[in-house]
C-alpha cells in the first residue's frame, strides 16, 4: 500500500494505491482455495484489507475492518492476511477498510469454480471486472476529515469512474477511456462490481441486453434487463451478447439519488464496448452510441430490478427464528456541544450531522479490536446491550419528531448465540432524509425474503415473505422509505460488523457489530490470532 502518482481530470494526485496500481490488482482464486495476501503499508495513513463478502469462516481476524477483527496496520507495519474460500463461486472485491481509503485502495476478486466444476450457464468467450468507482479531485482523506471538523456533509466527488478512467464526458479523459473488446456472436461476462465510496449507480450499455447471472457471489435465476442498479459494496455479474452491428457502444453509469434535497454528484462515466472488427483508431470517427439512463430519483427501476433477484432453485431459507430483530437505519443530528465553536456544527441549524441503528450511532474503539476485546476479556471496550428493537416506536417513514433526531452513541454489541436462526427487520427512517442504505454483514451472506416501502407491519407484510427462492447477498439495499427483511443462521463465531456501505454514513455511526458466541468444540470456534497480528 503505497502512494503513486494518479493523473485524472488534468490534474495529478499522490493517491494511495495496492503495488501502484489504481484500480488494485485483480485477486482470481477457485472456490475452496487458501489466500494469502502480505499487506505491507507504505504509505501515511494507517490501513487494513477488508475482503467483502468472503465469509471467514472462524477467521475472523482476516476480515479486515479497522478496530473490529483488528487493529490498523501502521505506517511502517505489515500484517498477512489467511483465509480459505469456500462455498462461494463469482465476483466479489477488496477494498480498504479505513478512514476513506478505500477511494482509491480497491480491486476485484473473482472466485472461479472448482476443478472439474463449471458455471451454470454457458461458458462465457471472455471474461471482464468492471469496477464502478468514485474520483474526488483532491485527497479523499482531507474531505472526510474536514466533514469530521465542521459536523456539515463532506464534498461531493467530481467524476465516476469505469476501471479507474472517468471517460470521455470529462475533461482530459478521453484518450484513457477503457475499452471492453467484444466480437460479433460472442457471449461475454461482466463481472460489475459498485467502488464507488457514497453513491448507487445505475450501469447501462448502448443497445445490448444483459442477462443477469449472478449477485455477491451467489448464483441468480437468469432474467433480462436493460439496466442494473448497485449499491457500493454490491456485485452483479451480467453476460452480454455480441449481437448488434459491430461499432462502437458506451457504457455508461451515474447515480441513483433517493435522498431528496442532498447535492450528489450528477456526472456520468462511460466506457466503450467495441466491437473488434471495427478498425480503430483508423475507422472510428463516428461517436459510439449513448445508451439512455434512468432519472436519477428513479425508485421504480430500482425496485422492479431488486424484486427480479431470485435464487436459481429452491433453496433451504432459515424457519423457527430464534432472534427476531428489528433495526431502524438513518440519519440524525447532535446539537452543538457547549464546548464547540459555531465553525463545527455546519450542519442543518447549527447542528452536526449522525446516523444511527436503533438510536445508537456507533463509536468504533480505538485502545483494542473488538475481536481482541472478546477473545482476550478486555474490559471497557464494548457492551453488549445493544437493541433488538428500537427504544421508542414512532411512524419511522412519516414526519419524525425532533426530539428523535438525536441518537445516543455507544459501542454496543448483540450476542448471537452459535447457530441460532437469525430474522431482521431493516427499516429505513425519515429523520433528516428518507435514502435507501446499502447495508452489509461482515463473516455472513443472507436471503433477502422481503422488502417494501412504508412501516414494515408484521401482521400483514409476512404475507411478502418468499421463503421459497430468495437472492442470497452480502449486502442489502434497504429501499428508500421503507424495509427489507433478511435471514441467516449464525454459524460463524466472532465480532462481525453490519454496516451501510455509504462511508460517509459509517463515518457518522450507521454500523452496529454482532457478538456471535462459540459453539462447541474447536470447528464452532474463533481460530487462534495469527502472530503477526497488529496491535494498537
Amino acid at each position: 500500500v503505497q502512494a503513486a502518482k494518479v493523473k485524472r481530470l488534468c490534474k495529478t494526485h499522490n493517491s494511495i494505491t495496492v503495488n501502484g496500481m489504481f484500480p488494485g490488482p485483480t485477486l482470481e482464486v477457485k472456490n475452496g482455495d487458501t489466500l494469502v495476501v502480505k499487506v505491507v503499508n507504505r504509505a501515511r495513513y494507517n490501513v487494513t484489507i477488508h475482503w467483502h463478502g468472503i465469509r471467514q469462516m472462524r477467521t475472523g481476524w482476516a476480515d479486515g475492518p479497522e478496530f473490529v477483527t483488528q487493529c490498523p496496520i501502521r505506517p511502517g507495519g505489515s500484517y498477512t492476511y489467511r483465509f480459505t474460500v469456500e462455498g462461494q463461486e463469482g465476483t466479489l472485491w477488496w477494498h480498504a477498510h479505513s478512514s476513506w481509503l478505500r477511494a482509491t485502495v480497491y480491486g476485484a476478486l473473482i472466485i472461479h469454480p472448482r476443478e472439474g466444476s463449471s458455471y451454470p450457464f454457458f461458458k462465457p468467450k471472455r471474461e471482464t471486472p468492471i469496477l464502478l468507482g468514485e474520483w474526488w479531485d483532491t485527497n479523499p482523506i482531507d474531505v472526510v476529515r474536514e466533514a469530521t471538523r465542521t459536523g456539515a456533509a463532506p464534498n461531493i466527488s467530481d467524476a465516476y469512474t469505469i476501471n479507474g478512467q472517468p471517460g470521455d464526458l470529462y475533461n482530459c479523459s478521453s484518450k484513457d477511456t477503457t475499452i471492453v473488446p467484444i466480437d460479433s456472436g460472442e457471449t461475454n461476462l461482466l463481472r460489475v462490481i459498485n467502488a464507488a465510496l457514497n453513491q448507487p449507480l445505475f450501469f447501462t450499455i448502448a443497445n445490448h441486453k444483459f442477462t443477469v447471472v449472478g449477485a455477491d457471489a451467489s448464483y441468480l435465476k437468469p432474467f433480462t434487463t436493460s439496466v442494473i442498479m448497485l449499491g457500493p459494496g454490491q456485485t452483479t455479474d451480467v453476460l452480454i451478447s455480441g449481437d448488434q452491428l459491430p461499432g462502437r457502444y458506451y457504457m455508461a453509469a451515474r447515480a441513483y439519488q433517493s435522498a431528496q434535497n442532498a447535492p450528489f454528484d450528477n456526472t456520468t462515466t462511460t466506457a466503450i464496448l467495441e466491437y473488434k472488427s471495427v478498425l480503430c483508431p483508423a475507422k472510428c470517427t463516428k461517436k459510439p452510441f449513448m445508451p439512455p439512463l434512468p432519472a436519477y430519483n428513479d425508485t421504480n427501476t430500482v425496485t422492479a430490478f431488486s424484486r427480479s433477484l431470485r435464487s436459481p432453485r429452491k433453496v433451504e431459507v432459515p424457519t423457527d427464528i430464534d432472534e427476531n430483530l428489528f433495526f431502524t437505519i438513518g440519519l440524525g443530528l447532535d446539537n452543538c456541544p457547549k464546548n464547540f465553536r459555531a465553525r463545527r456544527c455546519q450542519g442543518p441549524n447549527g447542528t452536526r450531522f449522525t446516523a444511527s441503528m436503533n438510536n445508537v450511532s456507533f463509536v468504533f474503539p480505538s485502545k483494542a479490536s473488538l475481536l481482541q476485546a472478546y477473545k482476550q476479556n478486555i474490559p471497557g471496550v464494548f457492551t453488549t446491550d445493544f437493541p433488538a428493537k428500537p427504544p421508542v416506536k414512532f411512524d419511522y417513514t412519516g414526519n419524525v419528531s425532533r426530539s428523535l433526531f438525536q441518537p445516543a452513541r455507544g459501542t454496543k454489541l448483540y450476542k448471537l448465540k452459535y447457530g441460532s436462526r437469525v430474522q431482521i427487520v431493516l427499516q429505513d427512517t425519515s429523520i433528516v432524509t428518507p435514502e435507501n442504505h446499502p447495508i452489509h454483514l461482515h463473516g455472513y451472506d443472507f436471503y433477502i425474503i422481503a422488502e417494501g416501502f412504508g412501516n414494515f407491519n408484521p401482521k400483514t407484510d409476512k404475507s411478502k415473505f418468499n421463503l421459497v427462492d430468495p437472492p442470497m447477498r452480502n449486502t442489502v439495499a434497504v429501499p428508500v422509505n421503507g424495509w427489507a427483511v433478511i435471514r441467516f443462521v449464525a454459524d460463524n463465531p466472532g465480532v462481525w460488523l453490519m454496516h451501510c456501505h455509504l462511508d460517509v454514513h459509517i463515518t457518522w455511526g450507521l454500523a452496529m457489530a454482532f457478538l456471535v458466541e462459540e459453539g462447541v468444540g474447536i470447528l464452532q470456534s474463533v481460530e487462534p490470532p495469527p502472530a503477526d497480528l497488529p496491535i494498537c
